[in-house]
Formats: C-alpha cells, sequence, structure tokens
C-alpha cells in the first residue's frame, strides 16, 4: 500500500491557469518550471498549464514583460497564479492581495513597509530624523494602511497551510460542503498556529466541532 501511494505521489500532475493581475487576462506561452524536477512546460491560450509534480513542489513562473514568481504546491487543487507587470504600479484591494503569489505578497509587504516609514537614517544631524513628508504623505499613508491588509492575507495563507480540508476530514466526520464551512468558520488565529503543535491543532478542531454542530 505504502509503494501504491509513493508511486501516485510521483506521478501526479499539477494543473492551474496563469492571468495577468489587474486584467485578469489569461497569459499564453508563460513557462512553468517545476525545481525539483527541472521540467519546463508553457501555458496554453486560454492561460492553462499542468506539469508533473507533487505536494510540496515549487513552481517558477517566468513571462517576458512580467515579474518572476514562484509558489509553493502545498494543497491538491487547481492553482490560479496572478502575475504582474514590471513597470505597473498596483492599486491594492482585497481582491487583488487575494490573486497575488506567496512571493509576490512578501514583496508588496516589504514594499509597503519601506514607503510606511516615517523615520530616515542619515549620515547628518545625528544619523535619524522624522520625515514629515514620508509620515503624512499621500503614499507613506496609503502604503501604512496596505500593509495591514498584506499582512493578514500572508497570515491567513499561512495558517491555511496547516489547518487544511485535508486535515478536518481526517479528524472529525463532515462531508465535503461542512468541512469548508468549518475552515472559514473555525479558522484558528496566526498568533494560536505559530505556537501550536500538530496535537494542538487536532484537539483545537474537535472542539471546534463540539460548537460547530451545536450550532447547527
Amino acid at each position: 500500500m505504502i509503494g501504491l501511494q509513493q508511486s501516485f505521489a510521483q506521478a501526479q500532475e499539477i494543473k492551474g491557469y496563469v492571468y495577468e493581475l489587474v486584467s485578469s487576462t489569461p497569459l499564453w506561452n508563460t513557462s512553468i518550471k517545476n525545481i525539483r524536477t527541472q521540467e519546463v512546460v508553457q501555458s496554453d491560450r486560454d492561460g492553462s498549464f499542468k506539469i508533473a509534480g507533487r505536494l510540496n513542489d515549487y513552481l517558477v513562473f517566468t513571462n517576458p514583460g512580467y515579474k518572476q514568481d514562484t509558489i509553493f504546491y502545498y494543497e491538491d487543487n487547481i492553482r490560479r497564479v496572478y502575475m504582474t507587470r514590471d513597470e505597473s504600479l498596483i492599486s491594492i484591494d482585497e481582491v487583488i492581495v487575494s490573486r497575488m503569489t506567496d512571493s509576490r505578497l512578501a514583496a508588496e509587504i516589504a514594499k509597503a513597509q519601506n514607503q510606511g516609514k516615517a523615520v530616515d537614517v542619515g549620515q547628518d544631524r545625528g544619523g535619524l530624523r522624522v520625515s514629515p513628508s514620508r509620515l503624512f504623505g499621500k503614499k507613506a499613508k496609503e502604503a501604512r494602511k496596505n500593509l495591514s491588509l498584506l499582512v493578514a492575507e500572508q497570515e491567513k495563507r499561512e495558517v491555511d497551510r496547516r489547518f487544511t480540508t485535508q486535515l478536518i476530514a481526517a479528524t472529525v466526520p463532515l462531508n465535503p460542503d461542512e468541512t469548508a464551512l468549518f475552515r472559514e468558520r473555525f479558522r484558528p488565529s496566526a498568533e494560536f498556529m505559530k505556537k501550536a503543535s500538530n496535537e494542538d491543532l487536532k484537539v483545537y478542531i474537535l472542539d471546534s466541532y463540539k460548537k460547530f454542530k451545536s450550532n447547527k
């Protein structure tokens, strides 16, 4: 049985679609490379792609005129990847944030943190000084506002990597529709997940399951 499971994992196929971030236009001829196997495929006219792979693989997406991006394939489902143009200025909202890949999200967080800083470090006048333009400027205010949205999305993804539908289904008796609702309603906090062991997480699911059934 173990041998069959290993063979299935080796033969698994990763499927998905590649889109332009702002317009949601399908991106064809995008190169997708599996870092583990070194296999490279191209997306089709409708943006679709499929490549041999398995859970925990990293895929690199490259398309001329767009920023290279990488995704971590941690859950068995069809992935939708949104790429950004090198010259694009992104007006961040919840829809765009949810479309970003993990590496793009991390880059936008670093960018927002830098733009939202109110303190400059310089060699003159004591080295540190408050910059009114950076503190009160429109760009800085927008950056600080966007930062909370970006960080919240990043924390949600970190939680979802462990709080998976597979783990929930293996722990409590719920059908697929109930599992999806349970996962959304009882998603743990990022702080809890940072400290929780696998056993802690299972206990949390069992306790939440009791609440879920009593509220139905």
